[in-house]
């Protein structure tokens, strides 16, 4: 999977990163590969179930899909 990420000047000096795509993911670093390796966290983060959501039942199945 390929997610759009947006690095940005912070004012503060800091690197702003930010996924448009996954509303309210944002992060930091204090330099580019500190950014991405943040969002990347935090996106990943972000798209992680509960495990209460992946309880399998009578009438419910879960599957994982490859996007």
């Amino acid at each position: 999977m390929n997610i759009k990420v947006i690095l940005e000047q912070g004012e503060d000096g800091y690197i702003v990163a930010h996924c448009p795509s996954l509303k309210s993911c944002w992060t930091q670093g204090k330099t580019k590969e500190e950014a991405l390796a943040n969002i990347k966290e935090a996106i990943e983060l972000y798209l992680e179930s509960s495990p209460l959501q992946l309880n399998e039942s009578k009438n419910r199945t879960v599957y994982e899909l490859a996007i």
